[in-house]
């Protein structure tokens, strides 16, 4: 019989796969994603410090954690970044595929301001 490993466990190596490379620096922050069924949570981190700079999700907000949500939420992390003097950040997808809502919320906060 042939076992299937759950997409949360594939995610996850994938995750680990991808944290060997990206890493926030005080000058550079990580942009880290973490996606639910209910709510999308995005981080904005330096590494060096272990210190999360500011973060913000889709509940806090009244959003869905649909593509619109998303979408809004991109914007409002890049406002929060632009404030702090952060202009350029790592993107860490969080193992999860740029499709769908993570890649409607890279694309809104590439608009707002951010490069990465």
């Amino acid at each position: 019989m042939i076992n299937k490993k759950s997409s949360n466990e594939t995610r996850l190596k994938r995750h680990l796969r991808i944290r060997k490379h990206v890493i926030g620096t005080p000058v550079r922050p990580r942009l880290n994603v973490f996606r639910s069924n209910t709510a999308l949570y995005v981080q904005i981190i330096d590494d060096s410090a272990q210190h999360t700079l500011t973060s913000a999700n889709t509940k806090a907000l009244n959003l869905g954690a649909n593509i619109d949500g998303a979408t809004k939420l991109g914007t409002v992390i890049a406002e929060q970044a632009l404030k702090l003097g952060i202009t350029k950040v790592v993107f860490d997808r969080g193992g999860y595929l740029y499709h769908g809502r993570i890649k409607a919320l890279a694309d809104a906060a590439r608009a707002a301001g951010l490069e990465f």
